[in-house]
């Protein structure tokens, strides 16, 4: 059952501040609102997208993420903005029956769609689900052995409030893992990357999904978050330990890592 107590979202010392939607500048409290509205309407084609967007790669950049979470039999995994499931299924099979996984997001279009997915795959008895905030997570300190946000950190209005949320969570030795965009650590490479972001995707998001705009904020968001060296800084400044990361495709997307000590 997906649990449907509305996620705190709003902050009042934020009442006067300023983040980033894409390029756009908006109000702090306004920007759960639009994100939310951009995957509403790509909740339904969200997977399709991916395999075209990715040419089917982004599997092989979760599989690697499922490598390095070192989960086993019996942990407790929770995955934040976990979208429809591709991690939570994976890992509700190394779990076994004496683990759990929780496949949250925030948005509940996106969750709907990745509960319907896992139970159309058969998984039941170890998976539970809940929508809530990254920022605000509804958990008992020491909870999880795994945290994973797979593609969802550069969609979170206060990332140092995140971080700091999810290192409350986790067990001591836990590790948390962040998938994410990021920056191309070759010139070239960079350019070509920027061709495409700016002029195919919104093209294919239009004629897939009927919404341009979307996969135009999305492109834009890659942009804005923070690069390798500075989320790994945001992490270490979070109170995580031994913190590293992995460039994938030429630093197109890479994984964070970081151990609560």
């Amino acid at each position: 059952m997906i649990d449907e107590t509305p996620a705190k979202t709003e902050n009042p010392t934020h009442a006067t501040q300023k983040t980033h939607f894409g390029f756009e500048e908006v109000a702090v409290e306004d920007k759960a609102e639009r994100v939310a509205g951009v995957f509403h309407s790509v909740a339904g084609k969200y997977d399709l997208m991916n395999d075209l967007m990715s040419g089917g790669i982004h599997r092989l950049w979760k599989r690697f993420t499922i490598e390095v979470s070192a989960v086993r039999p019996g942990h407790k995994v929770l995955d934040i903005a976990g979208g429809t499931g591709d991690l939570a299924y994976k890992f509700s099979k190394l779990v076994g029956d004496k683990g759990q996984v929780i496949l949250s997001d925030i948005n509940s279009s996106m969750l709907n769609v990745g509960r319907d997915r896992l139970i159309d795959r058969g998984v039941n008895s170890n998976v539970q689900y809940a929508q809530l905030d990254a920022q605000y997570l509804p958990f008992a300190d020491n909870t999880f052995d795994c945290i994973t946000i797979a593609f969802g950190l550069r969609n979170v209005t206060d990332k140092d409030l995140a971080l700091r949320s999810m290192l409350r969570v986790l067990k001591p030795g836990g590790r948390l893992l962040v998938l994410e965009f990021s920056k191309p650590q070759n010139s070239m490479l960079e350019k070509v990357y920027d061709q495409y972001s700016f002029r195919l995707l919104p093209l294919m998001g239009k004629l897939i999904t009927n919404d341009a705009d979307s996969y135009r904020y999305l492109a834009e968001s890659i942009r804005m978050h923070p690069d390798q060296d500075t989320l790994k800084d945001m992490m270490n400044s979070a109170g995580f330990a031994n913190t590293e990361f992995y460039n994938m495709t030429g630093g197109v997307v890479a994984l964070h890592k970081g151990i609560k000590p």
